[in-house]
């Protein structure tokens, strides 16, 4: 399982349908859930997050201080952290960043870049990243 624990709804319905399409789109290949939180202050996000946490899976925390990686790399990392974990778990935090109880539980920190993006911007890419990953692994026409 993928799952991504986003903070923040998506509001523009051009992101919904890219974030619709790339789910469909990676549905076919591994089982995928996206968990909405409310915006609220960060304390209180950290508290919904990890009530969405297990204890057996790979966290991934989206930081801009992160490791920054080729969609190459991103998709050896994900073969293996699929192979070793039940799932992976994606975390965006909301508009001042993760709490860091939920840092300290991180098992990699992975950036985008030094750029802010809004945040249905955002979780489009990381779909979109996690999609070219699965067509990587798979030997199939995508990615270039």
């Amino acid at each position: 399982m993928i799952r991504i624990i986003c903070v923040g709804k998506i509001k523009e319905e051009y992101l919904s349908l890219m974030i619709n399409d790339y789910c469909k789109r990676i549905n076919k290949y591994h089982k995928l859930d996206i968990i909405e939180l409310k915006d609220s202050n960060i304390k209180d996000e950290g508290d919904l997050i990890l009530k969405h946490i297990k204890p057996s899976d790979f966290i991934v925390t989206m930081e801009i201080d992160g490791k920054m990686m080729s969609s190459v790399e991103l998709a050896t990392n994900i073969e293996s952290w699929l192979t070793h974990y039940s799932s992976i778990t994606f975390i965006i935090g909301g508009s001042n960043g993760i709490d860091e109880r939920v840092k300290e539980l991180s098992k990699f920190k992975l950036s985008f870049g030094l750029n802010t993006y809004p945040h249905g911007l955002f979780r489009g890419i990381l779909l979109e990243q996690i999609y070219r990953s699965f067509k990587i692994l798979n030997n199939e026409t995508y990615h270039k």
